[in-house]
């Protein structure tokens, strides 16, 4: 067992083989990856971005990975409870071992489980907010990765695009918020699962590498039991006519 510090846990013994502590340039909170089981990439930080959440209100993260998402909304939200599920053992232990690293047991809940066992877990609407940053590819399409670990975190291998969003109707109240990252390729099939699962697409914007590229990544709010009118943002460009972020997403990482 490591030994908490001041900061939270200390780094004697932190980390396993392959892991690496990287810095979040948010609060001095750092995260662990291990690029064997896929680190976080620049669709959750983007997710962690659009989402917004009230004084009072509380989050649960689907798919939580290591622990990327309710890291960074807790370093934006300092007011704000989050929890998050995983299924692969490895990236819940590593979500947990930094959220005690970053002193944040108090306020981050990671579970090690299936989402689909969420409502015994957590209960039913039990959440204001639930992202996800789910598995992208449909299950039989495209080749899957040699590595069990990374192919299960991109495609539907444990858990559907229908998995996923009939858990965030299960876990939001009333009125909730469902905030999603996912690949424009699939946004019929989003938008009809959304509804089906009783939640309603109300933001839709596209994330485009640069200006006048096609987009390669889409984030989406949906409510439960909102009523239906959606509305298109204006695109976000990654980067610029030199190859720099653009100022909005240079914010993003670094604001």
């Amino acid at each position: 067992m490591l030994k908490n510090s001041k900061h939270g846990m200390s780094d004697n013994g932190l980390l396993k083989q392959g892991e690496r502590l990287d810095d979040l340039h948010r609060n001095g909170y750092k995260i662990i990856q291990n690029p064997a089981y896929f680190a976080f990439g620049m669709d959750a930080v983007l997710l962690s971005a659009f989402t917004h959440i009230s004084k009072g209100e509380v989050h649960l993260d689907l798919c939580c990975g290591n622990g990327i998402v309710p890291i960074l909304l807790a370093a934006r939200y300092p007011h704000g409870n989050f929890s998050g599920i995983e299924i692969q053992q490895p990236l819940a232990d590593m979500a947990i071992r930094s959220v005690a690293y970053n002193g944040l047991t108090d306020r981050i809940r990671i579970v090690h489980s299936d989402i689909k066992q969420a409502r015994g877990i957590f209960g039913h609407a039990a959440f204001d907010v639930v992202t996800a940053n789910p598995p992208y590819i449909a299950h039989g399409d495209g080749l899957e990765n040699e590595s069990q670990e990374m192919a299960i975190a991109r495609h539907e291998i444990l858990c559907t695009l229908e998995d996923v969003c009939n858990c965030a109707a299960d876990m939001l109240r009333f009125g909730g918020r469902f905030y999603m990252v996912h690949r424009p390729d699939r946004t019929a099939d989003i938008i009809c699962t959304l509804r089906k699962a009783g939640l309603e697409p109300k933001t839709l914007r596209f994330v485009q590498p640069k200006e006048g590229s096609n987009p390669n990544t889409l984030l989406i709010m949906a409510t439960k039991g909102g009523r239906p009118q959606l509305n298109v943002g204006t695109p976000l460009v990654v980067y610029d006519e030199k190859g720099n972020y653009t100022r909005e997403v240079y914010d993003i990482y670094y604001g």
